[in-house]
């Protein structure tokens, strides 16, 4: 697959996961808060780097920013072999897994992620949603001759 269609895939991916967060938290009362872990990050980001702390408003676009950038470099991944389904549903599955399992020992907090078991499969559904859609658009820039 070609470099400009595997970003297309990984950007695909990354955006569903970050438009499912930003929509599903305005309406549901225990939907994971994946922003608030990215402001975290890049509040802790700034204290390593003895920074400024950021306002809200800029915390919260970086952190958008930045998780739409990495997620993208993750998800490009699906687009990396033959096998895009079973790629984008692996890697969606271990970032689910990682989102709910990581943030305490990150020293992130319980709440963004694990907050009810609710909670806890939404989170793991974003990042597996995520790497289904990746997979969609690798399959879709897929060569015939594969």
């Amino acid at each position: 697959m070609k470099p400009l269609a595997q970003a297309a895939a990984g950007l695909a991916g990354a955006t569903a996961v970050t438009l499912v967060n930003e929509t599903v938290r305005r309406y549901v009362s225990d939907a994971p808060r994946m922003d608030a872990l990215g402001e975290r990050g890049m509040r802790m980001i700034a204290r390593g780097l003895h920074a400024p702390q950021p306002s809200d408003a800029t915390a919260h676009n970086a952190a958008l920013v930045g998780d739409i950038a990495l997620n993208s470099a993750y998800y490009a991944l699906v687009g990396t072999g033959r096998k895009a389904w079973m790629r984008g549903a692996i890697l969606g599955a271990l970032a689910g897994l990682g989102a709910v399992i990581l943030p305490p020992y990150l020293g992130m907090g319980r709440d963004a992620s694990q907050r009810t078991n609710r909670t806890k499969v939404m989170t793991f559904a974003y990042y597996f949603t995520g790497g289904l859609v990746a997979a969609a658009i690798a399959q879709f820039f897929r060569p015939e001759e594969e």
